[in-house]
């Protein structure tokens, strides 16, 4: 008897083939037509391998062979559901030095702005659950961050009083925000130092990368689970592909091997 994940599943040898598409700006009806399979098959595997990372992700699999990180960045990207009525939070935690992502949530909020009559108006009143997903997100992270860990974030009002609850004796450092250098791009910054650009950087990394957080693109995310799902994918392949030099994404199989197990390496 065997406890593989991918028992009795259908064309797995596809799967790291969808990954990787997955997380290089594709969609899924994209796919389907590359690799000349079902859309039904595609969500199928885009689901399977989103939630294999995502558990993996909040097991700390990514960060239990680390040393304690002594400095991160810290903000919350924007995007929505559906509708722009129906805006979503991405708080996330992004090492400083190697810009690796440490962790993340997605979280509803309510419209901002000129949207807000019409948003109530047809979805009626939106919970704002940012404030309890960065208290869970720093939770999450915090048995693998040293104590005294320096932290940069903007001068967002909301974030000291949770920042502070999470890192007692953290040294917590604020930078002005900045306009974007393109219309539409906040990530990316005007010239010139940025203090954030390990956060920035990242996140423009995931709007270039994940179909669904595209500036201006069709392909909205309808469910904010699946979003979860898709980040999910691309912090792994983010972390252990783009950013890591020796490629232990592939090769040391003792490290990743709950990984590995998805696409039938070992």
């Amino acid at each position: 008897m065997t406890l593989h994940p991918c028992k009795f599943q259908k064309k797995r040898q596809f799967n790291y083939t969808i990954f990787e598409l997955l997380v290089s700006g594709n969609s899924l009806r994209r796919m389907s037509l590359l690799l000349k399979l079902n859309r039904k098959t595609i969500v199928r595997k885009f689901v399977f391998l989103g939630q294999h990372s995502l558990q993996s992700l909040e097991r700390g699999d990514h960060l239990t062979q680390r040393e304690l990180i002594s400095a991160i960045q810290f903000d919350d990207m924007e995007t929505f559901e559906h509708t722009k009525y129906k805006p979503l939070s991405i708080p996330l935690v992004v090492e400083s030095k190697s810009r690796k992502i440490l962790g993340f949530k997605v979280a509803q909020m309510p419209a901002k702005g000129l949207l807000v009559k019409k948003a109530l108006k047809k979805y009626g009143a939106r919970q704002d659950e940012r404030q309890s997903s960065r208290v869970e997100l720093f939770t999450q992270v915090a048995p693998y961050i040293n104590k005294n860990v320096e932290i940069l974030s903007d001068e967002n009002p909301h974030y000291p009083l949770v920042i502070k609850k999470a890192f007692p004796d953290c040294q917590h450092k604020t930078t002005p925000g900045r306009r974007g250098c393109v219309v539409g791009q906040g990530e990316l910054k005007e010239g010139g130092f940025d203090p954030l650009f390990s956060f920035n950087h990242t996140a423009a990394m995931l709007r270039a990368n994940i179909n669904r957080l595209f500036r201006k693109t069709w392909n909205t995310t309808k469910k904010r689970e699946r979003l979860k799902l898709h980040i999910a994918l691309y912090t792994w392949y983010h972390n252990e592909k783009l950013l890591d030099k020796d490629d232990l994404f592939i090769t040391n199989k003792t490290r990743y091997r709950s990984w590995s197990e998805a696409f039938g390496y070992i």
